[in-house]
């Protein structure tokens, strides 16, 4: 058997869809399992081992017929049995229908005309919930499984060879990361949180715990967030992990992880560090498995990230 998954979106997206290949990896271990992402998304897959392949597409609204075309000959020669598609649009439905899948899998819509096999659309339940709701239409009915990644080894030595060099080893430490500068979805809401607000909670956690070690996590688009955070302490340390690895590795060895919505969020759920995250516009309920209490959604009232207190995520920082 031959089974392909089409997931657009981010390397979150395809986080929250590892449990979904997690089933169909155990339903039928001998299948080979492929997934069409978008390019950018394409750096998750070093963290699972229940994929073959990874083929590359990107999912905008107006793609060219030569790229059309050229998707086509990519699935035609890979012979599929069956296709499950997160995203039902009808021009996705006539490619997989066109290839001759036998089954193709996907969400109750109105444009749902080249699919064989639907499932209801429940939007309102945590993400990587929705996403295994696609398996029911293979007739599996087993609860979803928690996200989970898979380490290198490799990876989990650059982790160790980093915690010795930062000193932070045998103390612990607690991460914190938080997005580049951006806007939500045009809506003119930002999803970084101040810096102001980041210090008192450093400067807090520093005076209570002073022996514990803040490390920051650098990304490849937050260096002026981490310089400003470092110009007021002089004890706070920095990361750079080079790959989605070297990040997941750093962050299973932590004790805390404070951040904002994010992939090393879902990273930290995925390695089951304990995980503070702070959301704006986005909704917690959809984005944090709600069953277990190490993983906590700080939810601003007004969608405005920079709305929530320190005071509030000092309080779930010291809680008990």
């Amino acid at each position: 058997m031959r089974i392909l998954a089409l997931v657009p979106g981010g390397i979150g997206d395809q986080i929250l869809f590892f449990p979904t290949l997690e089933t169909l990896k155990r339903q039928y271990p001998n299948a080979a399992i492929d997934v069409l992402v978008e390019p950018r998304a394409k750096a998750a897959y070093r963290v699972c081992k229940n994929v073959d392949e990874v083929l590359l597409f990107d999912y905008k609204d107006r793609n060219s017929l030569a790229d059309y075309l050229n998707l086509l000959g990519i699935i035609r020669d890979r012979e599929y049995d069956v296709a499950l598609s997160v995203v039902n649009r009808w021009t996705i439905g006539l490619l997989l229908w066109l290839n001759g899948i036998p089954v193709r899998i996907s969400y109750q819509n109105n444009f749902s005309w080249f699919f064989t096999h639907l499932v209801p659309l429940k939007r309102e339940q945590y993400i990587a919930q929705m996403y295994h709701d696609l398996v029911r239409g293979l007739g599996i009915n087993l609860s979803c499984p928690p996200v989970r990644v898979n380490l290198p080894k490799e990876d989990i030595d650059w982790a160790e060879a980093e915690q010795k060099r930062l000193e932070i080893k045998d103390s612990g430490y607690i991460l914190i990361y938080d997005n580049s500068k951006q806007l939500a979805l045009g809506q003119g809401i930002e999803r970084t949180y101040p810096v102001a607000q980041w210090q008192k909670i450093v400067a807090d956690i520093e005076q209570k715990q002073p022996d514990l070690p803040i490390v920051l996590i650098q990304s490849f688009d937050n260096g002026d967030w981490v310089a400003r955070m470092t110009e007021t302490s002089a004890n706070l340390k920095a990361i750079v992990p080079p790959d989605l690895g070297k990040l997941s590795a750093i962050i299973a060895g932590a004790n805390l992880m404070l951040c904002t919505d994010s992939v090393p969020m879902h990273l930290s759920v995925a390695v089951e560090t304990y995980t503070i995250a702070l959301f704006g516009p986005t909704d917690a309920k959809k984005l944090l498995p709600s069953e277990s209490e190490s993983y906590i959604g700080i939810q601003s009232t007004t969608s405005k990230i920079a709305d929530i207190k320190p005071e509030t995520i000092l309080e779930q920082i010291w809680r008990g």
